[in-house]
């Protein structure tokens, strides 16, 4: 089987297994399955990340090499509880590894390398449907005190799009200056890459229109069409999160991209009487279930609801 190669001229299955025993055809078979899928780089990665995690398991549960034809549904099974109850780790964190497995060993048995798919009949672990965590109106105003007292602009206007218009960091990181569309009354961001492909226009508010503006008054003129520039060329998704660190340093809240994202979509209910259609709209959602998360009550807000009852 031809050895499928990365960016960095390392096959990209080695790279997936590396230091860990594995049959002679496991990481040409993953590289395979990559490349065979027109995946976005954040699920590559997250997929390498699964996959690894799985065969790290394997050999040393098994005390032998990691190869697919070798894996049993016991194996799925025990390797499910193992990160749940030995390693501690999220139920969505457990699910995810799974949804992962279920994927390549299907494709490994449409592909014929594998005569079934042991991981089939595993089933996810069952959670409590909780609203994703956003900020609350103090801990956004404070974010953007700590951005307006250090006359970052960049950082002020990287806020203000993911905090207005609730965009993925791989959308903001793509973001080219002829997406842009501002006037004094009106905005537009056209978010060309988004999950899936998929093409959106979302409006641009008041705030995000000025922090924008201001830090295209400021922002050099070097040869990149990115609207968000460091100092080596075009922002990067790693440069995105290194300036939620630096901020969550100054501010003491731990941030993070699809924090600013859940904070929008919390927001953006609270102040249009519950729009899930028009919310799912700016965040290109496609099923109405995805967005319907935002409605149902978070862990701190059941707690609050709970300290009221009284006998």
């Amino acid at each position: 089987m031809s050895k499928v190669r990365s960016e960095d001229g390392q096959n990209s299955g080695d790279k997936v297994f590396e230091g860990i025993p594995v049959g002679k055809e496991e990481a040409a078979l993953f590289a395979a399955f990559l490349t065979g899928h027109d995946f976005s780089k954040n699920t590559r990665r997250a997929f390498s990340q699964d996959v690894r995690k799985f065969a790290r398991w394997f050999s040393s549960a098994n005390r032998e090499r990691f190869t697919v034809s070798r894996i049993t549904t016991r194996d799925v099974t025990d390797f499910r509880e193992h990160l749940r109850r030995e390693q501690g780790q999220a139920v969505a964190t457990v699910n995810r590894c799974l949804v992962t497995l279920r994927r390549w060993l299907g494709w490994l048995v449409e592909q014929g390398h594998v005569a079934n798919n042991p991981a089939k009949k595993v089933k996810e672990l069952k959670r409590q449907a909780l609203a994703p965590k956003g900020l609350d109106r103090s801990q956004v105003r404070k974010l953007l005190r700590e951005v307006e007292l250090r006359e970052d602009v960049r950082a002020g206007a990287v806020f203000a799009v993911l905090l207005y218009t609730g965009c993925r960091v791989s959308d903001l990181v793509n973001l080219e200056l002829h997406d842009l569309l501002l006037s004094d009354r009106s905005g537009t961001a056209i978010f060309r890459f988004g999950k899936g492909n998929k093409q959106r226009s979302v409006p641009l508010p008041l705030p995000a229109r000025r922090a924008l503006q201001v830090y295209l008054d400021t922002r050099p003129p070097i040869q990149t069409s990115q609207v968000f520039i460091g100092e080596r060329g075009a922002l990067t998704d790693r440069g995105i999160r290194a300036m939620c660190d630096k901020y969550s340093a100054f501010t003491g809240i731990k941030l993070h991209p699809h924090l600013l994202r859940h904070t929008m979509a919390h927001q953006y209910l609270t102040d249009n009487n519950n729009d899930l259609v028009g919310l799912a709209q700016l965040l290109g959602h496609e099923s109405l279930n995805t967005t319907a998360r935002y409605t149902k009550r978070s862990a701190e807000q059941l707690a609050d609801s709970s300290e009221r009852l009284t006998y």
